[in-house]
């Protein structure tokens, strides 16, 4: 048997999504021989089915409902919703006709080697490609990634319904859809449909939406999905699935939803299986990689991402590639730290949670102090539902986690992000000026919720 060509180079970074992108350009930079491989689209889900587009379609639908609010602010209007603009913004200016050319060019531009393929580990800093193994002295930058996952349930599988990566790509746009799973992804496409005319029913295991977030902010989504006409079943139970040609049939709690398509934004699953985590030390069937505070997942392998289990984002993704990057060029920290990891759902109203919810602080034994508010004068003024809940640790008499539902969610919570990550008292949050009439004005009046008398 003839032996396998080797090649040499200093890191090898195994999946070129953001963080693996990122990773793979400053090492690059730094003057490292480094070897990108990735068997897709370089950049992954976000640029090209995840954050990107989404958000151009969250962007559009979003100013076709300010013009159905003319009325209640002075005025008429009247718009024609023209799902093929966005379509054609999607194609030409997020993701290229889901082309990867200029990524590639961007990569290779900084001094990293590209090779299109699927990598399998074959030892510490060894990757197999095709027949070429790729050795690395310093090691490996795992970055896989995760892709969409849908539920075992009867006659699912034979259909052909959508995942997020159909969504972003359709030109044309159902009558009626199920959109099976009340998350996040779930939720902004749902809206996004339901604003286009589309007629939407969420199905949704947990007993409310974004149920990993705070009770009070899953009521206010409901609240305005049903001002909107979407159909919400929460606690839903789904036994099966049927396709023909007038379209999809789900059996929920003993009865028939119809639809003419099944959007599945159920979960999503890493993309650890047969990759050879076992010739690493790392053993098969893994859900996530264990890291250290370096990004270290055993010898001569990093792992960042989605893989990491540390949260399903770009940023966090990016955040983890910079703290391998400098781990691997020998530099000193910071390392990882997740106290004041942010994440929004970029529905109408937005949602955004920082740190700790009530329940998780409680869960970890902290003597919790919670302060909330609504959205105080702005949102009387704009006239706009929303609210603000602040996670306090009694005993240090600092915040570790915050929510806030409001149109301007996520930018609200950058404050709440320098809180948890500072450790800022609370009393001295309190000494600060808040801007009137704002909505981030409402968090002065959370802060003063907070009890941080004895327990």
């Amino acid at each position: 048997m003839p032996e396998t060509p080797e090649v040499d180079c200093d890191v090898v970074v195994l999946g070129l999504g953001p963080g693996g992108e990122h990773a793979a350009i400053k090492l690059a930079r730094a003057g490292l021989d480094v070897i990108g491989i990735e068997d897709r689209l370089v950049g992954g889900e976000c640029p090209y089915y995840g954050c990107v587009p989404s958000k151009m379609m969250i962007a559009a639908a979003h100013v076709i409902a300010d013009v159905h609010k003319v009325a209640r602010f002075g005025g008429t209007a009247h718009v024609d919703p023209d799902w093929g603009a966005v379509a054609r913004r999607i194609r030409d200016e997020a993701t290229d006709d889901w082309d990867d050319a200029v990524a590639v060019k961007r990569l290779e531009d900084n001094g990293a080697r590209f090779v299109r393929g699927r990598g399998v580990l074959v030892g510490p800093g060894q990757v197999r490609v095709g027949g070429t193994t790729y050795a690395a002295r310093k090691g490996v930058v795992l970055n896989t990634g995760t892709d969409p996952a849908a539920p075992p349930v009867e006659g699912l599988a034979g259909t052909p319904y959508w995942t997020n990566r159909d969504a972003v790509a359709l030109t044309e746009l159902p009558r009626s859809l199920v959109v099976l799973g009340g998350g996040p992804i779930g939720c902004e496409f749902a809206q996004v449909f339901a604003r286009y005319g589309v007629e939407v029913t969420v199905v949704e295991v947990a007993d409310r939406l974004i149920a990993v977030e705070e009770p009070e902010a899953s009521a206010l989504l409901e609240k305005a999905f049903a001002d909107e006409g979407i159909t919400v079943l929460t606690g839903a139970s789904v036994s099966s699935v049927r396709h023909d040609e007038s379209g999809f049939t789900l059996r929920v709690d003993q009865r028939d939803v119809v639809a003419d398509k099944l959007l599945v934004a159920a979960g999503r699953q890493a993309n650890l299986d047969h990759i050879g985590l076992d010739t690493v030390g790392l053993g098969e069937g893994l859900k996530v990689v264990e890291t250290d505070e370096r990004m270290r997942a055993g010898d001569k392998l990093w792992a960042v991402g989605d893989i990491t289990g540390k949260g399903a984002y770009t940023h966090v993704s990016m955040y983890q590639a910079a703290v391998a990057v400098r781990d691997i060029l020998g530099e000193d920290g910071p390392w990882a730290d997740y106290r004041a990891v942010p994440h929004v759902t970029f529905t109408a109203p937005e949602i955004a949670s920082v740190g700790l919810s009530e329940k998780a602080a409680r869960d970890q034994g902290i003597d919790v102090a919670i302060g909330t508010g609504d959205l105080g004068a702005r949102g009387w003024l704009a006239k706009e539902e929303g609210m603000i809940k602040l996670v306090a640790d009694r005993e240090r008499g600092v915040l570790v986690g915050g929510c806030v539902v409001s149109e301007a969610g996520g930018e609200i919570a950058s404050f709440l992000e320098v809180a948890v990550h500072a450790e800022i008292p609370v009393a001295t949050l309190l000494t600060m000026h808040f801007a009137y009439p704002t909505y981030h004005r409402a968090l002065e009046h959370a802060l003063k919720d907070i009890d941080l008398g004895s327990s």
